[in-house]
């Protein structure tokens, strides 16, 4: 069963799934809904969608625990695949080398995404932010409120920004240098910002300052 956030601009519910406990959120404000991350067992998360229109599907990174549903759930919806440019190729085609098995996943790719694109989804308008670091193409989607709305703004910072810690960046494909500077792009957000990771706990921008401030 789906878990509902009620601290942000928009209504957002999150289920846990998979062997790495991925988190994959439900954003749906009336106007538009998208799936962000959509881990594996597309017949639990259509259950969550429970009839819902998907307008979207949103990859933070190419990464296998990210993607798992990816196909199954266009195929079911009709809803466009979207990652960015530089993760694009792995998720389309298989990767060989040390680093497969985490782009094992296969997905066609519907529309590829860069840095300071606007995604706009019924009434939601999401700001595309490149967060190299974990891979290459990772990127991380941020909403603020529109005028009149209440609740916080909303970071969806896949495996960039945790609670209290950021995303490996040991793999062949992460970047330690990008994500320092990654993380001191995330930083600059508002403080109220609430931060939907894609492992663990949900936090806040202003949670994170403190130690975020050691990368500068």
């Amino acid at each position: 069963m789906a878990q509902k956030i009620t601290t942000t601009c928009v209504p957002i519910e999150y289920m846990v799934m998979g062997m790495i406990s991925t988190n994959v959120y439900i954003v749906d404000d009336g106007t538009g809904c998208i799936v962000v991350d959509p881990a594996c067992d597309v017949e639990r998360i259509l259950a969550a969608l429970d009839g819902r229109k998907v307008d979207a599907i949103f990859l933070t990174h190419a990464h296998y625990d990210h993607t798992g549903a990816a196909e199954a759930l266009r195929d079911a919806t009709g809803a466009p695949v979207i990652i960015s440019a530089v993760d694009a190729p792995y998720l389309e085609n298989e990767v060989t080398g040390r680093e497969a098995s985490r782009f094992s996943v296969t997905c066609s790719v519907d529309r590829t995404i860069e840095d300071g694109d606007v995604l706009e989804v019924g009434n939601m308008k999401w700001q595309v932010l490149a967060t190299p670091g974990h891979t290459l193409g990772s990127v991380c989607f941020y909403l603020e409120p529109e005028e009149g709305q209440t609740g916080a703004p909303v970071l969806l910072s896949g495996d960039t920004l945790f609670y209290g810690t950021h995303g490996r960046v040991d793999f062949e494909e992460s970047d330690m240098e990008g994500m320092r500077l990654s993380l001191l792009r995330l930083e600059k957000l508002p403080p109220e910002t609430v931060v939907l990771p894609g492992h663990n706990a949900l936090t806040t921008i202003a949670h994170e300052r403190g130690w975020l401030r050691i990368c500068h």
